[in-house]
C-alpha cells in the first residue's frame, strides 16, 4: 500500500472511530451463507464473493400500489455498518456531542456558524426530528427557533406538554446553504449520530417533520404526502411523519392535517389536549 492510499486508510478509520465504530458486517437484515456444493468442473466464485448476501432491490412505488403503504417501507430493526452494535448500551448524549466535537466531516461544515446538536429532554418519550437548521437555528445553536420553531412550539403546547418534556433534532447538524435540501453524503456522513441520540433517548414515539426526516431514517424515496399520518416502525418504536412547521406557514390550510396526525401521537402517548380557557 502506497502513502496515498494508507493516509486515506487511516483517515476513514479515524472517521469511523469518532462514530464509535468497531464493527462491520455484510447486510442489515440477511444472514450470509456458504457456497453451495460446486460440481466440479464449474468456475467456482472469487474468495471476496463466497459469503457475499444478494438482496433483492426494493421498488417502493410498486409495492406500495401492491399494499399498504406502511408495508412498501423496510423496518429498520438493528443499527447499520456505520454504527456500533457493541458500545451503545454505555452511550450518552454528552459523548455523542464530544464525539462530533468541531465537526468538519462534511462541506456543510464551510459556512455554518455553530452546529446544532438537539435539546430537551434526554429522558422524552417523544422526539420530533426535522431537516436540518435554518439561519435562527445556525446563529443560536438551538433547533426549531425561527418562525417554524415557534409554530412547533405550539403544536407542543396543544398536545399538552412543554418544549423541554420532549426532544427536538434534525437530520443534519449544520445549516445546509440557502436553507436547501441536505444532499444524500451530507446525510450519510451525519445521521449516525442522530441515530445514536435517538437510541440514548430511547422515545415511545418519533415524529419526522417533513420529508427528508422520515426518508432518512426510513431508506425510502416515498412522498411525505403519502405517508403523511401513517404509524411506521423504527427499530422497535412507532414512527409518524407530518408536514414540517415551515410547511405550514406557507399552507396554513394544512394545519387540520397535521392536528389530526398529532392526536394519533397523543392517543398513543396516553396524553389529552389541555382545557381550553
Amino acid at each position: 500500500m502506497n502513502s496515498e492510499s494508507r493516509a486515506r486508510v487511516e483517515a476513514w478509520l479515524q472517521y469511523f472511530n469518532d462514530l464509535n465504530i468497531s464493527s462491520f458486517y455484510l447486510d442489515r437484515f440477511s444472514a450470509p451463507t456458504a457456497p453451495e456444493n460446486i460440481p466440479p468442473g464449474e468456475p467456482r466464485p472469487k474468495p471476496d464473493t463466497i459469503f457475499a448476501v444478494k438482496t433483492p432491490a426494493k421498488d417502493f412505488n410498486s409495492l406500495a400500489q401492491a399494499a399498504p403503504l406502511a408495508a412498501a417501507l423496510p423496518v429498520v430493526k438493528s443499527a447499520s455498518l456505520f454504527e456500533s452494535s457493541n458500545r451503545i448500551e454505555n452511550d450518552t448524549l454528552e459523548r455523542i456531542r464530544e464525539d462530533i466535537g468541531d465537526c468538519k466531516r462534511c462541506k456543510l461544515c464551510e459556512q455554518r456558524t455553530n452546529i446544532v446538536f438537539g435539546s430537551g429532554s434526554g429522558k422524552a418519550e417523544l422526539v420530533f426530528i426535522g431537516e436540518g437548521p435554518g439561519h435562527d437555528e445556525d446563529v443560536q445553536g438551538l433547533p426549531f427557533v425561527g418562525r417554524a420553531g415557534k409554530l412547533l412550539t405550539q403544536m407542543i403546547e396543544a398536545m399538552g406538554l412543554r418544549r423541554d418534556e420532549v426532544y427536538i433534532c434534525n437530520v443534519v447538524k449544520c445549516r445546509p446553504p440557502q436553507n436547501r435540501a441536505p444532499e444524500p453524503d451530507e446525510v450519510e456522513t451525519c445521521s449516525p449520530f442522530l441515530f445514536r441520540q435517538l437510541a440514548v433517548i430511547h422515545p415511545k414515539a418519533i415524529v419526522c417533520l417533513g420529508a427528508t426526516a422520515f426518508q432518512s431514517l426510513m431508506a425510502s424515496k416515498l412522498s411525505i404526502s403519502r405517508l403523511r399520518g401513517q404509524w411506521l416502525d423504527f427499530r422497535g418504536t412507532p414512527m409518524l411523519a407530518t408536514y414540517h412547521p415551515a410547511y405550514l406557514l406557507r399552507n396554513p390550510n394544512a394545519k387540520g392535517e397535521v392536528w389530526d396526525d398529532l392526536k394519533k401521537v397523543m392517543a398513543h402517548l396516553g396524553l389529552k389536549p389541555p382545557a381550553r380557557r
